[in-house]
Parts: C-alpha cells; sequence; structure tokens
C-alpha cells in the first residue's frame, strides 16, 4: 500500500486534445472512461483505454502529448503518491515503458 499525498478527479470533453506537456510530478493516473492515443517525444504511440494504468515519469523536457479518438469524454483518476513513497506499481512483465510512461 502506498502513502497517498492526493487524489484528483478530471474530466475532459470527447475529441480533445492536448499538445505536449510534461507530468507536473510523477503520478499513476487511472483512466475510467474514455480511449485516447498517447504520445511520447520518443516515438512511442500507444492507446490507453478505461481500466488502464499509467505511470506518468516524464517531468522534465517536452514530456507527452494526447488526443481523445472515441465518443466518450476522458475521465481520470491523478494519484499522486508522498515523495519518499515506496511505489505501489509494479508492471507485469511485457508492459509498455513508454518514454516515461508506464502502462
Amino acid at each position: 500500500m502506498a502513502d497517498v499525498s492526493a487524489l484528483n478527479f478530471k474530466e475532459t470533453p470527447a475529441h480533445a486534445t492536448y499538445d505536449w506537456h510534461p507530468a507536473p510530478q510523477e503520478q499513476y493516473v487511472i483512466t475510467l472512461s474514455g480511449t485516447l492515443e498517447f504520445s511520447t517525444t520518443g516515438g512511442e504511440n500507444f492507446v490507453l483505454h478505461p481500466g488502464e494504468v499509467l505511470l506518468a515519469q516524464d517531468t522534465t523536457g517536452l514530456g507527452h502529448r494526447w488526443k481523445l479518438i472515441d465518443d466518450q469524454p476522458w475521465r481520470r483518476a491523478y494519484i499522486l503518491t508522498k515523495s519518499n513513497a515506496a511505489k505501489a506499481f509494479i508492471a507485469k512483465p511485457g508492459s509498455y515503458d513508454k518514454g516515461g510512461c508506464q502502462v
């Protein structure tokens, strides 16, 4: 169990996009609804589906960008852990490690 410092929810309308930006800090992002195409500065592209957890670690540089590719709003939860907390998420073998973001 991780020591959580904040849990935030956000909703973005269907078909929205967000250009290059770094994560404000390392955080877990749980997609609750919506499907989006995610791109990293390393040239990686992948699709996030509801129920998937992204560990955003790209806190410097250009970061990443995304666009919603279905007709649903993107509802998500951001989980921020305390800086000295042990990692609570361990990616399963074969999971993505995409330019500072793990799915």
